[in-house]
């Protein structure tokens, strides 16, 4: 037998306070990925290592013995039943804010001790390296084979949806699921989200949106570069107090001057934009906006809200443009999504299509106040600008190539007043992964009418009202925000056995 060296020897400890199972946590993950970073030097300089370099994600655990009492309210932070319940936890110097109000809820609503200690799922080397590892580029071939000697590579059988996805299956003995997502299953997303975005994880906020037109993110970064100047405006000056730094692909860092006064950028921006280049409006406790032109395409919305959903945002909405289905419909107006048709496909084995996909309250009224306060229209006149109706999301783009006849006729049936190709996806994903959506879009054609999206018609449009539509999508995160999470975690998002963490 390969002899194998491991930091797996530690006692579980258990707390009667969130802090204290936070900080026993953040020892064991420092421990151990520090551990397999020395042990990878050494393997990368040379020399010899017998037998498997081996460490292990911590876990947290609570034990229920009688019948959760909680308040009927809520829709996180406690159990369903009697039983012993576990998660692996990984980076806790990242979820630090999550993690400790996480466990506070536990404590606070059961009076149970948290339960820390080491687990048996290994850390993979790659993930041992927060912020990508480099080292092994110098590797010679041989010694790249050899990696899988002596450490743990990535298992995709660690890193499914099941739990998430309600397929989950429990076997005898097994505690059950603490937390949506393992360990792994994280860490794996942390490293995409990397390479999509080219922002560090550390940067994204917890209310997200999502568009497929750069001209957003262009007026997006005008809007954040503007915030990180001073203003003789007192109003001005107290809004753009709350953002202290502005971020762009390349962790390229622009500091609030009115609160850094002098501090010069840090950071280089990319030389060529990635995929889905992110932004990042930052604040101190995470409740700034973070946007990602995730393209054209349902694929592209699936793949990058998978990743960002490990983050457990607190909101997403998708800004974006549509063709609009209905001839009372003008170029500009708006389109509030009230529910969806779904034929983007790329869900249809995570989320079965007879799943409904409903709004939220909460969402809904944010954005609708929003465009008021922005377009200074309200009641009835502001049914001449939007239309609350179904948006079709769909995965061909040259829809209108086909005999219109017969999308025409299941749009009409479905009541569809939109289609667009990432909506309903960024939406049923929120569904699926627990966090709030919501959909406002910008009619920019009319292809069953006529008006189809030609160039010159276009770029008119789209500085006519961008400013405008992006202007509503901030406000509506801003307003999201002063709810509060009791408000803003809705307990339509959650199932029968729902794991306890947010």
């Amino acid at each position: 037998m390969i002899p194998t060296l491991t930091t797996d020897t530690e006692p579980v400890e258990a707390f009667a306070d969130a802090e204290g199972a936070y900080q026993r946590v953040l020892s064991l993950y420092q421990t151990a990925t520090q551990y397999l970073r020395d042990r990878f030097q050494a393997f990368a300089k040379g020399e010899a290592i017998h037998g498997r370099v081996r460490a292990c994600y911590p876990f947290v655990q609570i034990r229920v013995d009688t019948e959760p009492r909680v308040d009927g309210r809520l829709a996180f932070g406690f159990v369903a039943g009697p039983g012993t319940y576990r998660t692996t936890v990984t980076r806790p110097d990242l979820f630090d804010h999550y993690y400790r109000e996480q466990l506070r809820l536990l404590v606070k609503n059961h009076g149970v001790a948290i339960e820390v200690g080491t687990s048996r799922t290994p850390i993979p080397i790659q993930f041992a390296y927060p912020e990508g590892m480099h080292v092994e580029g110098d590797l010679t071939p041989e010694r790249l084979y050899q990696m899988r000697e002596v450490f743990d590579l990535p298992d995709l059988a660690l890193m499914d949806d099941s739990i998430v996805n309600g397929t989950f299956q429990l076997m005898q003995g097994e505690p059950s699921p603490l937390a949506l997502f393992t360990a792994p299953r994280v860490d794996y997303s942390l490293h995409r989200l990397k390479h999509y975005c080219a922002t560090k994880p550390d940067h994204f906020q917890n209310y997200v949106l999502f568009t497929n037109y750069q001209f957003y993110i262009d007026e997006f970064v005008r809007k954040g570069l503007e915030i990180m100047q001073p203003s003789d405006d007192p109003a001005v000056q107290a809004y753009r107090d709350q953002y202290e730094a502005f971020i762009e692909p390349g962790d390229h860092i622009t500091w609030n001057q009115a609160l850094h006064p002098g501090r010069a950028p840090e950071g280089a921006k990319v030389a060529r934009l990635p995929q889905m280049p992110a932004y990042h409006l930052k604040r101190k406790d995470g409740n700034g906006i973070t946007i990602v032109n995730i393209g054209v395409g349902p694929s592209n919305a699936k793949t990058i809200s998978d990743h960002i959903a490990v983050l457990r945002p607190h909101v997403w909405l998708m800004l974006g443009h549509c063709a609009g289905l209905r001839d009372t419909q003008r170029l500009g107006d708006y389109v509030l999504a009230h529910g969806y048709v779904r034929e983007d496909k790329v869900l249809d084995a995570d989320l079965p299509t007879w799943v409904p996909v409903p709004a939220l309250a909460e969402v809904q009224v944010a954005l609708e106040k929003a465009v008021e306060r922005v377009t200074g229209l309200e009641g009835y006149a502001l049914k001449s600008l939007m239309r609350t109706g179904t948006v079709a999301t769909i995965d061909n783009r040259n829809w209108e190539l086909r005999d219109y006849r017969e999308p025409e006729r299941r749009f009409s049936q479905s009541r569809a007043i939109a289609l667009d190709m990432e909506s309903a996806t960024v939406a049923a994903n929120g569904f699926r992964f627990r966090v709030p959506y919501g959909t406002l879009l910008c009619v920019s054609d009319k292809p069953l009418h006529g008006e189809i999206k030609l160039p010159g018609m276009a770029n008119a449009f789209y500085r006519e009202r961008v400013d405008q539509h992006l202007a509503i999508g901030m406000l509506a995160m801003e307003i999201m925000r002063d709810y509060g999470l009791e408000k803003l975690h809705s307990r339509k998002l959650r199932s029968f056995d729902e794991a306890a963490f947010q």
